[in-house]
This record gives C-alpha cells, structure tokens and sequence, in this order.
C-alpha cells in the first residue's frame, strides 16, 4: 500500500482571499471611508489608499520612526497598526499639521529656520514626533527632547538642529 492511496484527494481550488472591509477613517479631519483588506496597515492605508504620502515607508517594523502619525495628539508608528483598529480616532499627518493650508506649523517653520532636515525622507516623522512629543509635556531639558526623540532616526544625522528647531518652539510656547 502506498502513502498516495491513503491520503485524501488534494483540493486544487485557490484559496479565497477574505472580503475587502469598509473602514471609515478620520483623517487630517476629514473622514474618509475605504475598502481595506483586513492586514492594511495605516501606514499603507495612507500612502496607497489616501495618497498622503508625506508619512513615509523606513524600516516597516517600527525602528525608524518614519512613518510616525499622531493619532488622537498621541505619536505612533504607522506601520505597527493596523487601519481597520484605528476607526473613530483621529489622525494626523504632516499633510493636517498646518493651521491652515496658507501657512505652516510652528514646527514645520523651525524646521526650516534651523536647517533641520538634510534629504528630508525623516522630516514628517520628526516633526509628527515632536508635536506628540511637546502634547505629552514631559520635556523639561534638551537632555529630555534627545531621549524622548530618540525613536525617529535621521540617516543624515541632523540632530543637532531637530533638537535646537524642537527647543526653540518649546521655549515660544512656555515663554
């Protein structure tokens, strides 16, 4: 007797994929429904399905703090999440940032007066960071801002001025 006789019949149908979710989401403060696979991240969910693509691809694992959003004032990595988990919350991302669509952030401006990005790639997740970072209100010392920072990486290594752009709009807002 041989293995082939006992084993049951293979079944050679392709395997179905699951349904497409609708899944409404709030972003820069406009709601949005799209269809999603279940396993869309929010990360994909923006870049391909939204076209916001300021909030950018790194690492995909949650090391480079590229793809950092803010997510009800509170930063997260985009990629780390899935879109389907985040319906009834607000998110943020560089695009929503602005006052207005005239002018820029406090941070996006210090950002520029500081020459604190070189290739830019990192910028958007910087600046997501440190508006999330500057919500939490644990910053008391540039020591503080370098370590609580320290989840977005800047290939380049403009640190120096995303901690002095970071500073300079902590002490406008507590002056």
């Amino acid at each position: 007797m041989t293995l082939t006789a006992m084993s049951p019949p293979l079944d050679k149908r392709a395997p179905s994929l699951p349904p497409l979710h609708t899944v409404t989401l709030t972003v820069n403060g406009k709601e949005t429904q799209l269809k999603l696979s279940p396993w869309t991240s929010l990360l994909d969910a923006l870049r391909e399905y939204m076209d916001l693509t300021g909030t950018k691809k790194g690492c995909d694992h949650g090391q480079c703090g590229a793809c950092t959003v803010l997510l009800d004032g509170k930063r997260i990595n985009s990629c780390m999440t899935l879109a389907i988990m985040q319906e009834g919350k607000q998110i943020t991302t560089i695009e929503g940032l602005a006052p207005t669509p005239d002018e820029l952030h406090p941070l996006q401006q210090a950002f520029i007066d500081h020459d604190a990005f070189q290739c830019g790639y990192c910028t958007p997740g910087q600046i997501c960071s440190a508006v999330g970072m500057m919500n939490e209100g644990r910053v008391k010392t540039t020591a503080d801002i370098r370590e609580l920072m320290s989840g977005n990486i800047c290939r380049c290594g403009a640190y120096t001025n995303i901690v002095d752009a970071i500073e300079e709009v902590i002490n406008k807002q507590t002056a």
